[in-house]
């Protein structure tokens, strides 16, 4: 399974902290992002509470690029900013990036896509996928 992909969404609706986090909030589930989160100045680490605990993922932002694949460079319809997520193999972590992947769909219109596969992901699968992990954990 991928432990990465990127949200591309036009730069004037990349989310403040507290707009992304009323957009999870929304979702029903108990993840919270670290205050130190901010617009293209994030560079790594990204520390989150989900239910009461630690845990967290790599996000990185960037432009977009020009050489974009030909299936991602169709949907991208002028959004100009990429997150760049990516979580290692430990659940809490791959559920805190997806939530917030979600909460970018939903909310902000962002295109989600999985380099490895080449395949944008829609936010119903996200849904599933976050659903379905919590209900592991």
């Amino acid at each position: 399974m991928a432990r990465a992909h990127t949200a591309y969404l036009t730069r004037s609706t990349v989310p403040a902290r507290k707009a992304l986090q009323a957009a999870i909030d929304a979702l029903k589930f108990k993840l919270t992002l670290d205050d130190g989160y901010a617009p293209f100045e994030t560079s790594g680490y990204l520390p989150c509470t989900l239910d009461g605990e630690d845990a967290g993922f790599d996000l990185r932002f960037a432009d977009v690029e020009a050489d974009a694949p030909p299936n991602l460079a169709a949907a991208l319809e002028g959004r100009d900013a990429a997150m760049k997520i990516r979580w290692s193999g430990d659940l809490r972590e791959q559920l805190a990036a997806l939530v917030v992947s979600l909460a970018l769909a939903e909310t902000f219109g962002a295109i989600l896509h999985d380099a490895d596969t080449d395949k944008i992901l829609t936010a119903k699968s996200l849904q599933t996928q976050a659903r379905n992990l919590a209900e592991e954990m």
